[in-house]
């Protein structure tokens, strides 16, 4: 659906259900092709944390081609509750929150709905203060640090700093403004771009280097006689975890981009191309490229805003626009139309997708992000944590959609404050009733993580290491028997 092409009309609609934003796709407004889907993909996963990926796993004793492939296992992974959710959104035309409303009711719909709205406006603000902070950071390159200054007290960040942040910040809001077809529009033109910029930084690495230096030729440290002898799954399982979970809040709310897509098919294929075979090969430049910079300056340099630093003259240009290309890409997708959609289910008749989006974007700069990253491993334990809480939701939508409902949905019923899906008051206590149950098993295992408490049993640290898996896995063993036998009873 185009920004511009209004939703379908639904009869006897709810107006604190309905609104344009929300209604479900036009089949005018379905024009979305694989080429389409794959280049939002492609625009999503190119960014700094996917690039530093694999050299972290690599630190933790993997060699070059387990981190790879464990980044490529994961989304691989992930790509499955993508695509049958994203299905719903293709079928139907329904944007994230309404589908919600068939198994949490047309009111419980906005917890879920707000839960992952709110870890994306937190993410928000932290990836446009990255992407202004890498403006900054390379103006000083370019300038022999003629920006600097001392912090403003009130602020914790010195005036340029803050600036290049409202800089930044101020071109997502011009992109809410223009709407879905704008962030449609960047993507598609974007995603070649990043890849052939992908590619060149390897090319340089490899010429600059002589090849890839010795992180390639490493070996794994958990083969015999190794350091890290017989550990290889302690340390693959929860990082297989955590590479599901960076993309476990895309696996809720992929409806609202496969709402627009033509075909079941252009959604599966625009996916399954965009997603695990892009991750990997970024994966694997950010791995190759950090071992070459052993070699060119000395040093191992993972930081890709560091590297383009050290690299000085034009590069700084041409990193500087790459840089905030590729932090744009991923943010307005990933971390705009959540929230936007979130906020917007809350009070259709006020709130438009627009509406929504300025809201998400008026939070990323009331967090002041820069203070929250100050806060070190805590925020990320928790921004990490949050699979334990998005796995449950994304079984209870499979379980809803494709077990109960056999892919069947009363798409009208969905806007009705009174109707099919208004259970008790809004509200169905099966589903809550799952996630409460998916979720607690995963809570010790959290509170020693932030170190809330001092230690748990063994068991609860391997449950939270497998925390998404365990979540989806409950939910549904609880959600599909219960709701059957509500159904069955009528």
């Amino acid at each position: 659906m185009s920004s511009s092409e209004p939703g379908r009309m639904i009869e006897g609609a709810s107006p604190r259900l309905y609104n344009s934003d929300l209604a479900p796709t036009t089949e005018v407004g379905r024009n979305w092709s694989w080429l389409n889907i794959a280049a939002l993909w492609v625009g999503m996963v190119v960014c700094v944390p996917t690039y530093m990926l694999a050299g972290g796993m690599v630190s933790a004793g993997m060699n070059w081609w387990q981190a790879v492939m464990t980044v490529f296992l994961g989304n691989l992974i992930i790509l499955v509750p993508m695509v049958l959710i994203g299905h719903a959104g293709t079928k139907h035309g329904v944007p994230f929150p309404v589908l919600l409303r068939s198994s949490f009711g047309t009111v419980g719909a906005n917890i879920p709905s707000l839960l992952r709205g709110l870890v994306a406006c937190g993410w928000f603000g932290i990836q446009t203060w990255i992407g202004g902070n890498a403006i900054y950071t390379l103006l000083n390159v370019a300038t022999d640090n003629a920006v600097v200054s001392e912090p403003i007290a009130w602020l914790g960040i010195n005036f340029a700093q803050f600036m290049c942040f409202i800089a930044f910040w101020a071109v997502h809001v011009w992109f809410i403004a223009k709407g879905t077809d704008s962030i449609r529009w960047l993507e598609t033109y974007a995603a070649p771009f990043l890849i052939a910029m992908g590619l060149l930084l390897l090319g340089w690495a490899y010429v600059q280097a002589d090849g890839f230096g010795q992180m390639l030729s490493t070996p794994s440290q958990f083969t015999e006689g190794g350091p890290k002898e017989g550990q290889f799954w302690s340390v693959f399982i929860p990082q297989l975890t955590a590479m599901v979970g960076f993309w476990a809040t895309l696996a809720l709310n992929i409806p609202d981009f496969t709402r627009y897509a033509a075909s079941q098919e252009d959604q599966l294929k625009g996916q399954a191309l965009g997603l695990p075979p892009t991750m990997a090969l970024f994966a694997f430049i950010g791995v190759a490229v950090t071992s070459a910079t052993v070699v060119i300056y000395g040093k191992p340099i993972a930081d890709p805003v560091e590297l383009m630093g050290q690299m000085g003259g034009s590069a700084v240009v041409i990193a500087l626009f790459v840089l905030a290309v590729a932090t744009l890409t991923t943010n307005l997708a990933a971390n705009v139309v959540a929230p936007a959609n979130g906020f917007a289910n809350l009070n259709p008749e006020k709130i438009s997708f627009k509406m929504g989006g300025f809201i998400t974007a008026g939070l990323g700069v009331a967090i002041f992000p820069w203070k929250l990253l100050s806060g070190g491993a805590y925020v990320f334990t928790w921004l990490i944590g949050y699979s334990a809480l998005l796995g449950p939701i994304a079984g209870i939508l499979i379980a809803d959609y494709f077990f109960v409902r056999k892919t069947e949905l009363n798409v009208d019923e969905l806007f009705k404050a009174d109707g099919e899906y208004s259970f008790n008051n809004g509200w169905n206590p099966i589903a809550v009733l799952s996630l409460v149950l998916a979720v607690l098993p995963n809570v010790p295992g959290f509170l020693f993580q932030i170190k809330a408490i001092e230690s748990v049993p063994e068991i609860f640290n391997q449950i939270y290491s497998q925390a998404w898996f365990v979540g989806v896995f409950i939910s549904m063993l609880v959600y599909i028997p219960l709701m059957k036998k509500h159904l069955a009873k009528g």
